[in-house]
């Protein structure tokens, strides 16, 4: 295209543009109705693990079969040295690998036991080895209890992004939670996460901290149920009520 087919085409478009501007059509138009006074959609984000894990969850409740297994009780160790060996293998305790279990640790007839919803993330070699598990020492230590004194548990064997309590109520892991404590005999119960007194047949605390009794074969154990070690971490003013509630408790 030459220099006048050029100066030639360009008028073109240009006389095109000023016919439209003096008809008054100056923006371009769609077909569609749009509901100009709506707010502005906002781009959501793309799913987390534990939103795909919690959809999963849903999905697998609504279609689970109502003759589910459960844990047989006969089947539980009798002793608490065959306790964890039994807790990284059976496996109706959790689905996923059992490499990624975390056994419980301490002795019997410990200063207090901790429960806890389930390991941390970062836990490899052993229970509550990250953030949290420091947390926790701190405040063993406000009232005088070092970890070697305590033994550490935990509802669920492996870290889950979003566990399905109703299915591991379901599956037993209530009467493992209290047989669990049986073979301890700990002198205390220290219970983090609101999901743990519900296996035990109590109300989640409302508050960050309640003393309470666990009642179990004869036996009363002065319990203190918390809010978990990730809402007590990121909620500092949470701290005096968990002190004087482990007053309280420590004085039982």
């Amino acid at each position: 295209m030459d220099h006048g087919s050029n100066q030639h085409f360009l008028s073109d478009i240009t006389g095109a543009l000023d016919w439209w501007r003096l008809a008054g059509v100056d923006c371009d138009y769609v077909d569609d109705p749009q509901d100009w006074l709506a707010p502005p959609e906002e781009e959501l984000p793309p799913p987390s693990e534990w939103s795909i894990a919690r959809a999963e969850n849903e999905a697998k409740a609504a279609i689970a079969p109502e003759n589910a297994k459960r844990i047989d009780i006969a089947t539980l160790p009798a002793t608490l040295e065959g306790f964890a060996p039994w807790w990284k293998a059976e496996p109706l305790l959790a689905p996923g690998s059992l490499e990624t279990r975390i056994a419980p640790v301490g002795k019997a007839g410990a200063e207090v036991m901790v429960i806890v919803e389930a390991p941390e993330r970062e836990d490899r070699e052993g229970l509550l080895t990250g953030p949290h598990g420091q947390l926790l020492d701190a405040i063993l230590a406000s009232v005088g209890i070092s970890r070697e004194d305590a033994y550490l548990a935990s509802a669920l064997p492996r870290a889950m992004p979003a566990p399905d309590w109703a299915e591991a109520r379901a599956l037993g892991l209530g009467d493992v939670l209290t047989h669990h404590i049986g073979l301890v005999g700990p002198k205390r119960l220290f219970v983090l996460g609101g999901n743990v007194p519900a296996l035990l047949g109590h109300e989640s605390p409302q508050r960050a901290a309640v003393s309470r009794k666990f009642n179990h074969q004869g036996t009363s154990i002065p319990l203190l149920a918390s809010w978990g070690l990730d809402s007590l971490l990121n909620r500092p003013r949470t701290k005096p009520v968990l002190w004087k509630a482990m007053l309280d408790w420590t004085a039982t």
